[in-house]
């Protein structure tokens, strides 16, 4: 009796561990807005496509939010190169908002940008990257370098892109909390939908 409930039960524990090898791991590695500065908890755009897949049935798909206010992309490698032990399946590179609100210099940014995707490409993992635009707050040339660098890697490196991660939310007053620059409750459902249909092609199917 005792031997087939010890049975039963390591056959219980490898099965679960079986299916938590199996879940196919998404990190959004971000800023603020990724994190969801001024939201409350699980109203970040990342929450919310983890709380789709799940009403989709999709307990295959484990969501990180890897999101942390105030980022540049100057840590973005180190924060990799920490998340890479936890081998995710997929990376979602989403900085360097900070740098170009803090007028940073853009070449920098690229660099760090360029170490970071590369260094992905070596450990394996599958990078997709969206891109941000900021306000002409420096200049014309400053604002359309800095646009700029994001569509370059992408095509450069081959890497899934989507444009503008605030598509159909910047500068829209109502979808906005009150700093014009982190999206609200409605304006991160608005990020999360547009995010959800950049991302399925990308995820495995069911």
């Amino acid at each position: 009796m005792m031997r087939s409930l010890l049975a039963i039960l390591l056959m219980v524990v490898l099965g679960n561990a079986t299916a938590a090898e199996k879940q196919f791991t998404v990190l959004f590695l971000g800023d603020s807005l990724t994190e969801g500065l001024g939201l409350e908890a699980g109203q970040a755009f990342p929450d919310l496509i983890a709380r789709r897949l799940k009403a989709e049935g999709r307990t295959d798909i484990k969501v990180i939010n890897g999101g942390v206010s105030g980022s540049t992309s100057a840590s973005a490698l180190s924060r990799m190169q920490w998340y890479v032990r936890g081998k995710p399946d997929l990376v979602v590179l989403s900085l360097g908002g900070n740098d170009g609100l803090r007028g940073l210099p853009v070449a920098e940014m690229r660099t760090h940008l360029v170490e970071t995707i590369e260094f992905a490409h070596k450990s394996g993992l599958k990078l997709a990257l969206t891109g941000m635009m900021i306000p002409p707050n420096y200049g014309t040339e400053y604002t359309a370098n800095f646009a700029r660098v994001f569509p370059e890697l992408a095509e450069k490196y081959q890497l899934p892109f989507m444009p503008f991660l605030l598509e159909g939310v910047a500068a829209i007053p109502t979808l906005n909390q009150s700093d014009g620059i982190h999206p609200n409750a409605e304006g991160a459902k608005i990020v999360a939908e547009h995010v959800y249909t950049f991302l399925a092609p990308l995820l495995p199917v069911k």
